[in-house]
């Protein structure tokens, strides 16, 4: 059965008993009084507004079902009792056209059964039961259910939709996070190039020309010619604990140098097929450099197992920085393995995180998951 014809099944229902009960009614009339062109060419119109009830919706299809209904009573008036459940159906064609009325209004064309129950007749009653059940079942469990059905589906695509947004912001994010770092980083290894200059340029250039003078003097006057020598290796001492100076507090931060390698890690994955992002949580400036070291040398030990054997297509490393511990969690979609073998690999990573007490497990079940622990004093 197609798509087309099972959500319309309802429609091919009701056409068939429109067509059924008309026939009823023609058949009846026939044999009781003869059928009359007038008759004939009623329900004809009947039938055929009726069905084009069905192509039209809004107001224009209850305009034409109210109409269809007149033309039943002109119906009713010619062939009489031979089309009574001709009427019971278009009763239920006018419920059906509010969809907010209560179920039990289904049951209202029943009462009219009362007198053929009363008079024997039983085949009626049964019918009208029928077309009540049939009018139920669609108008309230189906299509409840359809609703339901609708609505989960928009759910979910809702879902997808959100998640490939959030999928998107967070590599635009890693991404403005990793052009962030790189500028830092610039802006700072200038700032150490310009500050070299300003405060060394000049110490150097004097010291270039007081040897020059020692190379002048040095036969005249040894005397001063080593006082002078001695003069520039004092001023050179001083400018080189000048560059020592310079360089432990202009030096880029431990944390943003290891970020912009995480993020650099990503890139290369994403360049290679496999899709890659990097997530913190809490403060990453309470992270000890020692503690950078582990979390680098393991995230690239993880990733670069994962690129070879586990035919991954996502890898997620995601940080968090709690008050007195640090979580970090590797995750790859791969096909996972039975059982962990400690390789170099593995056993290097054990013996980092043991050497800053933190510890390290393994989850294998979907993927392979690393999972670190490290404590923070």
């Amino acid at each position: 059965m197609s798509e087309k014809i099972r959500e319309s099944y309802f429609v091919f229902i009701r056409l068939t008993l429109l067509v059924v009960l008309s026939l009823y009614g023609i058949f009846n009339e026939a044999k009781a009084t003869g059928v009359s062109l007038k008759i004939l060419l009623v329900v004809s119109f009947y039938i055929s507004l009726m069905s084009i009830k069905e192509l039209t919706s809004g107001t224009k299809k209850k305009i034409i079902a109210f109409l269809g209904i007149i033309l039943f009573f002109a119906v009713f008036y010619f062939g009489k009792e031979s089309f009574y459940l001709l009427g019971i159906f278009s009763v239920y064609e006018i419920l059906s056209l509010f969809p907010k009325l209560d179920y039990k209004w289904y049951f209202v064309p029943l009462l009219f059964s009362v007198f053929d129950l009363a008079a024997g007749n039983i085949i009626r009653p049964i019918v009208i039961f029928m077309m009540s059940i049939l009018y139920i079942q669609h108008n309230f469990v189906i299509t409840g259910y359809q609703k339901r059905l609708y609505e989960d589906i928009e759910a979910e695509h809702k879902l997808k939709k959100d998640m490939r947004e959030q999928e998107y912001a967070a590599k635009e994010k890693m991404k403005r996070n990793m052009l962030l770092a790189e500028n830092q980083i610039l802006e700072e290894k200038t700032q150490i190039s310009q500050t070299l200059h300003d405060k060394l340029g000049h110490n150097i250039n004097g010291s270039v020309y007081q040897l020059e003078g020692v190379k002048v003097l040095m036969d005249k006057d040894p005397e001063k010619s080593k006082s002078m020598i001695q003069a520039v290796i004092d001023q050179l001492r001083t400018g080189m604990d000048e560059i020592r100076a310079i360089l432990r507090k202009e030096r880029p931060k431990k944390k943003e140098l290891a970020m912009l390698q995480l993020y650099k890690l990503c890139e290369d994955c994403n360049a290679k097929g496999v899709e890659a992002s990097v997530e913190t949580e809490g403060d990453v400036e309470k992270i000890p450099e020692n503690v950078w070291e582990v979390i680098l040398d393991n995230a690239f030990e993880a990733v670069s197992n994962s690129m070879k054997y586990s035919k991954c297509k996502h890898i997620k490393m995601k940080l968090i920085v709690f008050n007195k511990m640090i979580r970090c969690n590797i995750t790859d979609d791969g096909i996972g393995c039975k059982k962990i073998q400690d390789g170099m690999g593995i056993s290097g990573m054990r013996q980092r995180i043991r050497q800053i007490n933190g510890s390290l497990s393994f989850e294998t079940e979907a993927g392979f998951s690393i999972n670190m622990i490290i404590p923070v004093d």
